[in-house]
Order: structure tokens, then sequence, then C-alpha cells
């Protein structure tokens, strides 16, 4: 590989800094909006296309798995050719098929418009944890990836609030062309902000992509962490799918406006993924990743509760896990892989795909659960799930780091 520059990053309080960071926030903010926003429109959908509750599901999962696909192409390009050039790319190109979905003249061509933009999509996650680390100080880093996790979280807010809202004036349209614009508008923000790369570290050329691909998996620190990405989010996409079908149904009956300020509770999970990023950098990662789980799971108990009070309360604590453990989580796997000597986009990029494929499989399975039992079934696959998860990341919590000649340390 090419010899990294000898400058250490970009420091906080540096101008480039919050360039970097408000970047890859807004960055987040897009993505995020565009991939779930319709999570809020599935009763809608259903209608309008007059599909099952089940199929609705896939607007979802197969943006989902089309942006899992794509992580397994541009983590390797990213490595070989930079990091800014694939985010400005993936930004345009999602937000142009944004602007098409919105369009679509039938639920096919909307599925197969919304898969193209998953694949889109996944130029994001593929590189800004990677950006992150090489381009901002050490000490700096757990706190950046942090706040680009609450940038998500804002971005699933932004998505469903203004979504809901939308499709009440307007129809599912006229909620999809909203986020288009907005799409449109991050875009724009982040090809002005971001500071270009200038610690990349190439690939060289003649470095098969198959190895790299088997230096991603042979380390069993990271194929758990990739375990715990889909568990989590997996759990995490089913519940919130089915919320709205409990939502807009009896006894409650809230209108898709309404039900969307449920999403409100996605600024929970943004404080508590920048809280998690400062406590993994005072206490270490190993402690924070499983105690974030068992707050999750102790939310989705709480989902249980028939009381619309205790039911969105419940909402609120298991997204606080999720955000803290899934903003812990990633920051060390890029922390893990460069340690390893492992490329650090393509550990990203592995560790991205299980966790979309998690949301793919999890979203569709909330649907059939919903359909075939109720909440009580939501919740047997939810809590199953988070709690696998938590029995991994304990098994996590005992390996032992690693030196940066990959060399093991108590």
């Amino acid at each position: 590989m090419d010899a990294p520059p000898a400058d250490e990053g970009h420091r906080a309080g540096e101008a480039a800094f919050r360039r970097a960071t408000l970047a890859i926030f807004l960055a987040g903010v897009a993505v995020f909006a565009m991939l779930y926003l319709p999570q809020v429109l599935l009763p809608e959908l259903t209608r309008v296309f007059a599909v099952s509750p089940a199929a609705s599901t896939l607007a979802v999962s197969v943006a989902t798995a089309g942006l899992a696909a794509g992580l397994l192409v541009l983590g390797p390009v990213s490595d070989r050719r930079g990091r800014t050039a694939i985010l400005h790319g993936s930004l345009a190109a999602a937000a142009l098929l944004a602007v098409l979905v919105a369009a679509a003249p039938s639920w096919p061509v909307l599925l197969v418009l919304r898969g193209l933009q998953g694949f889109a999509l996944a130029g994001l996650p593929a590189v800004a944890t990677a950006y992150l680390r090489e381009e901002l100080h050490a000490s700096v880093g757990a706190r950046a990836i942090g706040l680009f996790v609450s940038g998500n979280a804002i971005g699933g807010l932004t998505g469903r609030l203004l979504g809901g809202v939308l499709v009440d004036l307007g129809g599912w349209r006229a909620a999809a062309g909203g986020i288009a614009l907005l799409g449109v508008g991050c875009a724009v923000a982040v090809w002005v902000l971001l500071p270009p790369s200038r610690r990349f570290v190439r690939v060289p050329p003649e470095v098969p992509v198959a190895r790299q691909l088997l230096a991603g998996v042979t380390d069993p620190v990271l194929l758990g962490l990739y375990g715990c990405a889909a568990l989590l989010m997996g759990a995490f996409v089913a519940v919130y799918n089915a919320a709205t079908f409990r939502l807009e149904s009896a006894p409650y009956g809230l209108a898709p406006a309404v039900a969307g300020l449920v999403f409100l509770a996605y600024l929970l999970g943004s404080v508590s993924s920048a809280v998690g990023g400062e406590l993994a950098g005072r206490f270490g990662r190993r402690p924070v990743v499983p105690v974030a789980v068992a707050v999750m799971a102790g939310g989705v108990a709480l989902t249980l509760a028939a009381p619309l009070g205790l039911f969105v309360t419940g909402l609120c604590v298991l997204t606080v896990g999720f955000f803290a453990a899934h903003g812990v989580a990633s920051g060390w796997v890029a922390l893990r892989a460069a340690s390893g000597g492992r490329a650090v986009g393509q550990a990203a990029s592995l560790y991205s795909f299980w966790y979309y494929v998690g949301s793919s499989v999890g979203g569709t399975l909330a649907g059939l659960a919903w359909g075939g039992g109720g909440w009580p079934a939501v919740v047997l696959l939810t809590g199953g799930l988070t709690l696998a998860a938590l029995v991994l990341s304990l098994v996590l919590g005992r390996s032992t780091a690693l030196q940066p000649d990959g060399s093991r340390t108590g």
C-alpha cells in the first residue's frame, strides 16, 4: 500500500474538521431520509397499490437489499479509487432516483427504482467511517462517527415526520417528492463542504478483491460485529415497520401525520449515538456495546404494554439503545480492521452489508409477523433477535485488542 501522509488528521476546532463532520452529517441525513421514507407510508402504499402489509414492506426491503449489494462493490472500489468521489456520485444518483420514485407509475416500477436507489445509496456507508477515520485526528474519531450516526437518526426522523405530513396533504407522491428535494439539497451541500481526502492510502490494483474480502472475514471479532449489526438492525427495522400498522389500527387509530410523530424518538437516538461514542472513548468499546443492547432489549419488552404512552416510551428506549450500540460497533470495526492491517473500507462495507441484510430480512419478517400474530408476534421476533445480539456482544467483550502491528494485547 502507499505510505500515508505525515499529518495526523483534522483536529477539533479546525475549520476542516467542522466542514468534514457537517458534510458527513448531512450525507447521513439524506441517505436515511431517502432510504426509510416508505416506512411511514406503508399503510398508504397498501391501500393505493392494493398490496398486503407484508408486500408493502418490500418498498423498504428492496432498497436495503440493493444497498447491501452495492456495498460489496463500492467498498473495494473506495479502497482503490478514494472516498470522496464515490460519496458525491452516490448522493447525486440517489437524489435523481428519488425524483423518479415519486413519479413511478406502478408497484413493480416503484420496487425496481427503489432497488436501484438502494444500490446508489451504498456509497455513503461504504466510505463514511473510513473517511472519518483517515481524515480526522484519532482523538476525535469516535466522536465524529457518533455524529455521523446521529445524522442517520436525524435523517430517519426527517423522512418519517415530513413524509407523514406530506402524505396527509397530498398522498404518497407528495411525500416522496418532498424527500427527493431534501436529497438534492443535501447532495449540493456535501459537494461544497466536504474536504478532499489527504490521508487516503490506496490499495494497489494488483491486490485481488477476493483477497480483500477474505481479509475482512478471517477475524472472529469482525465476524461477531457483523453479526451484531444484522441482528440489531433486523430487530430495529422490524419494530418500526410494524409500529406504523399498529398505530393506525385499533385501538389507537392515528392518522399518518400523527403516527409519524412517534419517529421523534429518533432525536433520542441522535443523542445516544454521540453519547455512546464519548463513553467508548472513555471506557472502551467492549463494555459499552452490551449495555446499549440490553437497553434496547428492555425497550422491546416495554412495547408490549397496551397504553399508547408506554408503547411510545418503549420505542424511545429501544431507539436509544440501538443507536448507541450501532454507533460504537461501527467505529469498533474501523479500528479493529486498521489494527489488524486489513482494508478499512472493505471491513466497514462488510459491516454495513450485514447491517442492511438484517434490515431487509427483519423488515419483511415484521410484515409477516404482524399479519400472522399481531404485535405479540412482532415482539417475539424482535426480542429474539435482540437477545441473540446481547449474547454475541458479551462474547465480543471478552475479546483481546490488537496493536497496530496486528499482535494481540491483553
